[in-house]
């Protein structure tokens, strides 16, 4: 049977509707790994979700978009949701609860440091597992996506695919920084994802756009980086737009910094919290949908091309609302169709 856009997605089809060879992961160009992570959310759990949560949602995405054209030609898979891993993350989160509500405070406790040194192992499985599943698709030639869960679960797909691209750069959308080392003790926090991914790749640049949630520590970071680290800060970009300035010409200097290869971590709560209210830790301001989607669209624009890309912090509502997966599954298919636009638009 012909596959037709436009019609109803099937309750039991692919990510965004698809089917057939192109919604395959051996057929399909982009492929999603699914993480359903959140062990340490520190505010609040439920992005585990988020992944079954934007599958669901997805369907109801039209594949025809004004900016990319049709990123569904070129085919897109999501893998299905991993046992173990579902596994990992229900010991992990039991492990860390009495932890968090300690705040990290597990000196002299035998239980919980026993508790904190077993969550640190489940992370550093969790962060090899991903990175075996990037390495296995990037080896077959494709866009690697990952589908959080908290933000710490791409680590393992940023080093996997900046071996493939030395030189690349990151794009780091966010309330937050991230640049807390261990935090609450855990090596693989939700907050601690960029100062890891620093650690790792020392050399590799950094641009930061919509952080409005820090710490001094943090901040202190960044100002030491010598330039590796570039932060555009929301209260910064939100007083030039009161002045006057235009977003365009901001986001002209966001991307300035980076290089021609670019990794996209996009945290949900990067976005303002009408659009993301059930996120871990939803933080006020933040950019509105066209301003992602112009931030993204004038990064390719410039010449530059995304290698791989994150969503993460989506989570479901509760009583089944749907609005968080939404958006997300529609920014999802922004960042899939600049990855893939120069192949996809005609």
């Amino acid at each position: 049977m012909t596959f037709d856009p436009d019609a109803a997605a099937l309750e039991d089809s692919g990510i965004f509707g698809l089917s057939g060879p192109s919604a395959t992961p051996e057929g399909a160009q982009v492929v999603l790994i699914p993480v359903p992570w959140d062990a340490t959310t520190s505010y609040r759990a439920g992005t585990a979700g988020g992944p079954e949560a934007i599958l669901a949602a997805s369907r109801q995405v039209d594949l025809f978009d004004l900016e990319t054209g049709r990123p569904y030609r070129s085919g897109i898979a999501m893998l299905p949701i991993s046992d173990e891993v579902v596994a990992w993350n229900k010991e992990a989160r039991a492990l860390a609860e009495p932890i968090l509500k300690v705040g990290g405070a597990v000196a002299g406790n035998a239980q919980l440091e026993a508790n904190l040194l077993r969550v640190n192992a489940l992370g550093k499985k969790l962060n090899d597992w991903v990175h075996a599943e990037t390495e296995r698709w990037l080896a077959q030639g494709k866009i690697v996506g990952i589908i959080g869960g908290d933000h710490s679960t791409p680590f393992g797909a940023i080093t996997a695919i900046a071996k493939r691209h030395p030189g690349m750069g990151i794009l780091h959308v966010d309330a937050h920084a991230d640049l807390r080392e261990a935090y609450e003790g855990f090596t693989w926090s939700h907050a601690s994802i960029m100062y890891n991914v620093v650690a790792a790749l020392p050399d590799t640049p950094l641009v930061q756009v919509g952080i409005r949630d820090l710490g001094e520590a943090e901040h202190a970071k960044i100002e030491a980086s010598s330039g590796g680290i570039t932060t555009h800060f929301d209260a910064g970009l939100q007083e030039e737009l009161l002045r006057g300035q235009h977003w365009a010409s901001l986001v002209e200097r966001m991307i300035d910094a980076l290089p021609e290869e670019v990794y996209v971590s996009f945290d949900i709560d990067g976005l303002d919290p009408t659009l993301c209210p059930h996120t871990g830790t939803p933080v006020p301001g933040g950019l509105s949908f066209p301003q992602a989607c112009a931030l993204l669209r004038q990064l390719v624009q410039s010449g530059r091309r995304i290698v791989g890309f994150d969503l993460n912090e989506v989570a479901p509502g509760p009583d089944g609302d749907e609005w968080d997966a939404n958006v997300g599954a529609r920014l999802l298919y922004k960042l899939i169709g600049w990855s893939v636009a120069l192949a996809t638009t005609d």
